[in-house]
């Protein structure tokens, strides 16, 4: 592969001395070689700091970040970015394990694009037990590990906002020049990534590959999301990043998807008895509804 870009992986670790190094290691194994890791540990209460320390004695070319309080996930991204010097970024949980040709199929993907304005490439993830056992796959694939179902790729926004698209996050790759010019993830955000991808599909392509690119191990203390909107979770911060949807709203169309996706959230709100909540959603709903006409 005739390519020199840097790459940068930012692991972030919260209690995951288990199996921070595994994730670590299927780094230095990439198949691919000009990378720039950090790790950040967002102080951690279990052992994940000495352990990286003395794995990282041999790999002085490792930047290690260690929080001196608990800044979540996101601010700690956001703050590792500031230190890296890549052209793309690779957001990677310690508990996660990419395959040996992850970054190069995600390089390879973005240098041989047709799309225009490319910002991210992402693939399909194996599902794996704490253990490492087999569980499923992020996308349901074939028996030749292919997608079942047809992907889409390119103006993703409308599929987005109306959660049509859903999006393996942990198996993606981000352009660096556009997580800055968007200004990285929203810190106020408990779906970070979902409100990237809208932010970013509103005014950029994204790519699906046919591959499984990573292995996400599914454990009490996963640090990514599914990238769709949970119903157990935050509706505030749901609530939010509609709201934000509907000012990047471009046409009644849009508008009518979005209020589709409002509705929903009107409806569980009232069900969970977060009046509150569900006193939001109808405002916003009015808001598009005037949009929509």
């Amino acid at each position: 592969m005739q390519n020199n870009d840097l790459v940068t992986v930012i692991c972030s670790c919260f209690n995951h001395a288990k199996f921070v190094t595994d994730s670590i290691q299927s780094v230095l194994n990439q198949s691919y070689k000009n990378i720039q890791i950090i790790i950040v540990d967002d102080c951690s209460t279990d052992d994940s700091v000495s352990v990286i320390e003395n794995f990282i004695i041999q790999f002085p070319q490792i930047l290690f970040i260690k929080n001196t309080s608990n800044l979540g996930l996101t601010k700690s991204f956001n703050n590792a970015v500031k230190l890296a010097k890549g052209d793309y970024l690779v957001d990677l949980a310690a508990d996660d394990v990419l395959f040996p040709d992850c970054i190069t199929i995600q390089l390879e993907t973005f240098k041989n694009t047709t799309l225009k304005n490319l910002a991210i490439v992402y693939g399909n993830a194996e599902i794996i037990s704490e253990k490492g056992d087999h569980f499923s796959y992020n996308f349901e694939v074939d028996s030749n590990l292919k997608t079942s179902k047809k992907r889409i790729s390119g103006d993703l926004y409308a599929k987005i906002i109306s959660l049509e698209t859903t999006i393996c996050s942990v198996s993606a790759m981000l352009k660096k020049s556009v997580f800055d010019e968007l200004k990285g993830y929203d810190e106020r955000l408990s779906f970070e990534d979902l409100d990237y991808w809208i932010r970013v599909s509103r005014f950029y392509t994204i790519e699906f590959i046919d591959a499984i690119l990573v292995q996400k191990r599914k454990t009490p203390n996963s640090l990514h999301s599914s990238f769709s909107i949970p119903k157990n979770t935050n509706g505030f911060s749901t609530y939010l990043i509609l709201r934000k949807a509907f000012t990047l709203n471009k046409n009644k169309t849009e508008h009518r998807i979005l209020s589709k996706r409002v509705n929903n959230e009107i409806k569980f709100a009232l069900k969970t008895h977060n009046h509150s909540l569900a006193l939001r959603n109808i405002v916003l709903r009015i808001q598009i509804g005037l949009k929509s006409i």
